[in-house]
């Protein structure tokens, strides 16, 4: 409940999450039929890097910061939107910008005064529907969809124990009650023992056709620093992993510190 991620939005990890999130909703609206859309940490929907949060720690400098001349090539789409809103779109404001009218949004905030805003923010529109529940109570109640496709987007603060084993359980959980819905889940790449035994864990669920992109800063080796971040993808659409190549070649091309070790990286960790 004390995370807030008005302090880090537009940094690395989230430019990463959202330039892929963006793809993967072009993707399902290349399909006339509804889709839709469950994101369960929503936060508060967009974000002003002018705030005293964002000033303070100045990480969207190192992210955002460095991409907004960007007119043409595979990060193109998602900086646009990103200008058109004025401010830093968090994943409900990019999700919003790309529904169509036949579209449906989620959107799940536990933290009080953050649900308030996330309310206020999208109470005009009647695709959108916003809850102030548990995240991982929420992907049980509101899966499957009555439109049978669409896309569930998992970004937990990682500030409790226990967070991997709650994120493959909700994966694992999504994946049996809707086996065809696109499943992204976000998590920190801070050492690489975590990261292998959460992989492993996915790999044993059972669960098909998963992917891991991930962008590094640096090498992993001091576990008290967001070193890089990983989008675990369930079910990507067609196209997506050399979409996801060429955005986490740019991404890095951009974002890198220069120091040792980093790089990004695509994963197949189960077949399809």
């Amino acid at each position: 409940m004390n995370y807030r991620h008005a302090f880090h939005a537009g940094n690395f990890a989230d430019c990463m999450k959202h330039a892929l999130l963006v793809w993967l909703l072009r993707a399902l609206a290349r399909k006339p039929a509804p889709f839709h859309v469950l994101d369960s940490h929503a936060g508060i929907g967009r974000y002003s890097l002018d705030s005293e949060e964002a000033q303070r720690t100045g990480e969207w400098r190192a992210g955002i910061g460095r991409l907004m001349d960007i007119t043409e090539g595979p990060l193109a789409d998602y900086v646009a939107l990103v200008r058109e809103d004025g401010g830093y779109p968090g994943s409900p404001a990019l999700a919003a910008a790309l529904l169509r009218e036949q579209d449906r949004l989620s959107l799940v905030e536990l933290h009080e005064a953050d649900h308030a805003t996330l309310r206020a923010t999208f109470r005009r529109d009647p695709r959108v529907a916003t809850h102030r529940r548990d995240a991982w109570e929420a992907v049980r109640a509101l899966t499957p969809f009555a439109q049978k496709r669409g896309l569930v987007l998992m970004d937990p603060p990682f500030e409790q124990p226990g967070e991997y084993e709650r994120l493959t359980a909700a994966i694992a959980e999504v994946n049996r009650r809707a086996r065809g819905l696109v499943q992204a889940a976000w998590y920190p790449v801070k050492g690489r023992a975590p990261v292998r035994a959460f992989h492993a864990a996915l790999a044993e669920t059972g669960v098909r056709d998963i992917l891991a992109a991930e962008l590094h800063l640096r090498e992993p080796t001091d576990a008290a620093r967001l070193n890089g971040s990983g989008l675990i993808v369930v079910n990507p659409p067609f196209g997506f992993e050399d979409a996801a190549r060429d955005i986490l070649a740019a991404l890095h091309a951009r974002l890198a510190t220069g120091e040792a070790g980093g790089g990004w990286a695509l994963t197949r960790i189960a077949d399809e």
